[in-house]
């Protein structure tokens, strides 16, 4: 297992295969309300909701199951009213908690339904998706997204427990699978370069390695900085300034989350071989490895530098007009900038087809 250690806010995520059918003997020592809802989506509802309600049932918690529509534009106020309201139909108090069963989307907008509800009750991250796994379900971040910007309506709010059972992995269509890598890749570049070597060369019967590998980067990242204060935790950023720029532009569901972090992370990488001495060929490498899992390294046609520069500067990582760029000066290791330029991002955007 590992810990997110954030004093009396700590909690575990364990890695493996079967652990949907132990939510709920997982669940009752946290200690938690009986009463639960258990948000999940139309694409994986069918698939895990039954498992996952009758794994509470019989541990005595009384789950009600909410299901929405599947895909990124569910991300979002109106959603997540809709959410909070068949609750409160439910007779769902402050006693109540959430486990969310799904991919990030569902995630993110449980999570921020958990820390609005009745001003905020215990939720259980159940990631279903690669990216869900090594990303967005561990650290806390929770929201929706704005018509102007990703993630912009949100809060922190750190789950109780994270659950990743990597037979939920199997179900994944292809491009849905491959989209997931793309967070992986990005560790690798932040963190450990031979975490590289070991997408290169992935077995994909035996996930739960580089599953629990991501998870522990991501993890310590988030135990030295919770809320992004010192630094560290923006780590994590590399790649995403441009890409959430690039998803916004595109107009959501237009791309994958990781097709548009993908394009980031070559934008990100030609930068840092301007601005921070990142060997060429470590950026080609960066690349091979994208192609690899067929994630785009091109823009796609129509997609114009002024929209993706206009979604830009509505970023959250815009600070006093001022961007906080992260940049790698070697695989394994990254800084955050504030010498990165609107320039250097038109001329990065350039050169991957805008």
């Amino acid at each position: 297992m590992v810990t997110v250690a954030l004093g009396p806010r700590s909690y575990g995520i364990k890695v493996g295969a079967g652990l949907l059918a132990t939510l709920g003997p997982e669940a009752l020592p946290l200690p938690l309300g009986k009463n639960c809802a258990v948000i999940s989506d139309s694409n994986v509802a069918p698939l895990y909701g039954a498992r996952a309600m009758e794994s509470l049932r019989n541990a005595g918690f009384r789950p009600v199951e909410i299901t929405i529509p599947a895909g990124e534009k569910s991300k979002s106020l109106e959603h997540t009213e809709r959410v909070c309201e068949r609750m409160i139909e439910a007779g769902l108090d402050r006693k109540a908690w959430i486990a969310a069963l799904g991919g990030g989307v569902v995630g993110d907008l449980a999570g921020f339904v958990a820390a609005i509800y009745y001003r905020g009750i215990p939720y259980l991250q159940l990631p279903t998706t690669i990216v869900a796994q090594v990303d967005s379900a561990v650290g806390g971040k929770t929201g929706v997204n704005a018509h102007n910007g990703k993630n912009l309506i949100g809060a922190f709010h750190q789950p109780r427990l994270v659950l990743a059972d990597v037979d939920t992995l199997a179900t994944l269509p292809d491009r849905e699978f491959n989209e997931g890598f793309a967070e992986v890749i990005k560790h690798g570049i932040i963190r450990d370069r031979t975490l590289l070597d070991a997408v290169a060369s992935l077995d994909r019967a035996n996930l739960a390695p580089i599953i629990q590998r991501n998870i522990e980067i991501k993890a310590a990242i988030v135990s030295a900085d919770e809320h992004e204060s010192t630094g560290q935790r923006a780590l994590l950023n590399f790649g995403h300034t441009i890409g959430h720029a690039i998803e916004a532009a595109a107009g959501y569901g237009t791309l994958l989350h990781g097709e548009a972090i993908s394009l980031g992370l070559v934008a990100a990488c030609a930068i840092s071989v301007k601005k921070a001495g990142l060997p060429p060929a470590e950026a080609r490498q960066v690349t091979t490895l994208l192609h690899q899992y067929h994630l785009p390294t091109r823009l796609p046609e129509g997609l114009w530098t002024e929209s993706i520069l206009s979604a830009l500067k509505r970023d959250k990582k815009f600070e006093e007009g001022a961007i906080r760029f992260v940049l790698s000066p070697r695989l394994g290791e990254a800084f955050v900038s504030k010498d990165v330029t609107l320039e250097d991002i038109r001329e990065a955007l350039a050169a991957i087809g805008a």
